[in-house]
């Protein structure tokens, strides 16, 4: 076996080390030998050895007159600079070799490798206009000449480009197409690590949570076997992102420091993204000086730290200069390149804007909170998502404070801190119930203040942010005792097929629903965490995951549909090499329903991916089923759906937990 032999060998096993080990020992120096050398010393962390190397074939190819072969390495060199680097110019400078040594020749595969390269360096230097053209080039070009990382590559940029227009509910079903060409397995691991991160990207952007995080898990369950290069290390910063949102903050901080090792071989500029994500974990915790830390190393490489650092600087006592800050970077959008984030627009500046009707609202800058909350307004109505409403509701409640409109900053507050709790996003939901506290005592209501404010104490400290569960326990310590509180007689019994409601007053009857059976076995477990599928199975013994009304499917098949779509594949060449126009478009069906079914098990708008999936579909079920029947009680007996409401917290766990001044009995 020769070295190239060798190594190709080790290159199909994922073994790097022995790839390079091979072509060392047998002194390879061929075309080929460069290449796997060059793939090799990506895959082991050699980012600045890989350039190097597509840089050397490039030049020797050039001097012996190969055209395509040295226009690719020009493209493969144009294209490693873009994944990593954040370097545009290299990108462009690499893409114009390439195509000047190709000339006047027709358009073809390393056309169709420029295309999808020229797509994001578009995007990401925020020529959206050019960017859509190159996608489309991309797609065109690479269907074409059959190459899959340019087809999907543009459908990625297509969809991202629709989201950032506002065109939110059509970019996410391209988004869950383009899922279900990455997981079919039509392309190759880089490929699809990449587009799998750019698609969590887009649901991050969007604010929400809840879809990223069934992306995230989905990558992290894809890149057991598969990921290349500092593809891991991008599935950890994700899975660091959603730890920020749900907690705990020591789990957070423990995935987002090793992004950080993992990640430092191969990234560039774009290190200041885990850095910056490091830094908001650990303002959070409380670890203020760990958290200047990380946004100055962000910020020493170009990334921009905001709006951690102003949130910083106003968590330190010094809001006059958070103020300005904030304001200076709202009005002056850093343009530097990242894929992790908006480009430009609406979106890359709502984070932003949060930030600044916190900062402003502690400045009581009536003036600064209203116009914040104006435009989070105006972005959370143009891009329809429930993070990014429950932002705009909390912007709004702090300005009415400052209007001395407490009960309107009371309700938004609350609105606000319900739709973060549904989005098991509990720091979020606690500043929300800090402000709704803050109007009630504006009204002269201690009692619910307390209410409120003990909740948010509650859920800082559950959280892990250690620091403001103290700030909030200092205040509560400081209040005056609280008047004795009658207790209310409540009645929530099933008999029959009938349900018997009653919340201190006369008793009432509703038909049963699967709901009201949901909450009456957390009234009855008050306090305890009970997981959303052990619910449904109290409710449905046994039952399947199909009894939940959405299908599976497992590993196995899975793996059985990518490889009926491969062997559709060779049956739809063979029906074109054979002018066979019917067959293919038999055969352009099956492949149609195939990547359907993927697109149903792992799509982005809510659907179901895996066997793995069951908590989130018995999450949305629950979820639904609670909602649907708390509704129904409020046609009825306002006043216990509203005490439901703000008692019962629904996600992949539930509880009931009424505010500690709240006497309810409960009688059976």
């Amino acid at each position: 076996m020769t070295g190239v032999e060798a190594a190709r060998a080790a290159a199909d096993a994922g073994a790097w080390q022995d790839v390079l080990a091979a072509l060392d020992d047998a002194g390879e120096r061929s075309d080929e030998a460069v290449e796997l050398r060059a793939t090799a010393l990506y895959a082991t962390g050699d980012l600045e050895g890989c350039l190097a190397a597509w840089e050397r074939l490039h030049a020797r190819l050039a001097a012996s007159g190969d055209r395509e072969g040295s226009a690719r390495a020009a493209a493969m060199t144009a294209l490693f600079l873009l994944i990593d680097t954040g370097l545009m110019a290299p990108v462009r400078s690499w893409a114009a070799r390439a195509e000047r040594v190709l000339g006047d020749a027709p358009p073809g595969r390393v056309h169709a490798m420029l295309a999808m390269t020229r797509t994001y360096e578009r995007l990401l230097s925020g020529d959206l206009e050019g960017s859509r053209e190159q996608a489309a080039a991309a797609i065109a070009l690479g269907e074409e000449h059959d190459i899959m990382p340019a087809v999907v590559i543009g459908n990625v940029a297509q969809a991202r480009l629709l989201v950032l227009e506002g065109n939110v509910e059509a970019g996410l079903r391209a988004l869950d197409e383009a899922g279900a060409q990455l997981l079919a397995g039509q392309v190759d691991p880089l490929t699809t690590g990449m587009m799998l991160c750019e698609v969590i990207c887009a649901a991050q952007a969007l604010s929400m949570p809840e879809l990223a995080r069934e992306w995230t898990d989905l990558m992290e369950h894809w890149r057991g076997g598969a990921a290349f290069g500092g593809i891991h290390g991008r599935c950890r910063v994700h899975r660091a992102e959603l730890l920020r949102i749900t907690g705990p903050c020591d789990a957070a901080e423990a995935e987002a420091l090793t992004a950080c090792a993992e990640l430092r071989p191969w990234m560039r500029r774009e290190y200041g993204w885990p850095l910056a994500e490091l830094g908001m974990i650990r303002l959070r915790k409380g670890d203020l000086a760990g958290a200047e830390d990380a946004f100055l190393a962000a910020e020493s490489i170009a990334w921009s730290a905001q709006p951690g650092i102003s949130l910083l600087r106003l968590t330190q006592g010094d809001a006059a200069t958070a103020a300005a800050l904030i304001a200076d970077a709202i009005a002056h959008p850093v343009d530097i390149p990242w894929k992790e984030r908006p480009p430009s627009g609406d979106l890359r500046v709502a984070p932003l804007l949060d930030a600044q009707s916190a900062i402003a609202a502690a400045r009581a800058d009536l003036q600064t909170t209203e116009s914040a909350a104006r435009e989070l307004a105006r972005i959370s109505s143009r891009f329809p998502s429930r993070g990014l409403a429950a932002s705009a509701s909390l912007a709004q409640a702090r300005a009415a404070l400052l209007r001395d409109e407490n009960a309107d900053a009371r309700r938004l507050a609350l609105d606000a801190a319900r739709t973060w709790a549904e989005l098991e996003a509990p720091f979020e939901s606690a500043l929300a119930r800090v402000v709704a506290g803050d109007a009630l005592a504006a009204d002269g209501n201690s009692d619910g203040a307390r209410l409120q404010w003990d909740a948010a104490r509650r859920g800082f400290g559950d959280y892990g942010a250690v620091g403001h569960a103290k700030d909030i326990q200092t205040r509560l310590a400081g209040m005056p005792a609280s008047a004795p509180v009658a207790s209310t007689s409540a009645t929530f019994r099933r008999d029959g097929a009938v349900r018997l409601i009653k919340f201190g007053g006369a008793e009432r009857a509703l038909p049963d629903l699967v709901g009201f059976r949901y909450i009456e076995h957390l009234i009855r477990s008050c306090g305890q965490e009970i997981a959303a599928t052990d619910l449904v199975g109290m409710e449905q013994p046994g039952a399947e995951i199909d009894q939940l009304g959405l299908p599976a499917l497992d590993e196995q098949a899975r793996d059985a549909y990518r490889r009926r779509l491969a062997e559709i594949e060779e049956d739809i060449a063979e029906a074109a090499a054979s002018n066979d126009i019917g067959r293919a478009e038999l055969a352009a069906r099956d492949r149609d329903f195939l990547v359907a079914e993927l697109a149903r098990a792992v799509g982005l708008s809510g659907r179901i991916r895996t066997v793995g999936g069951r908590a989130e579909r018995a999450r949305t079920s629950v979820f639904r089923a609670i909602h649907y029947a708390i509704d129904r009680i409020a046609q009825v007996e306002p006043a216990l759906a509203g005490h439901l409401r703000g008692s019962i917290r629904t996600g992949t766990t539930c509880c009931y937990q009424p505010d500690p001044i709240a006497l309810i009995r409960w009688e059976q």
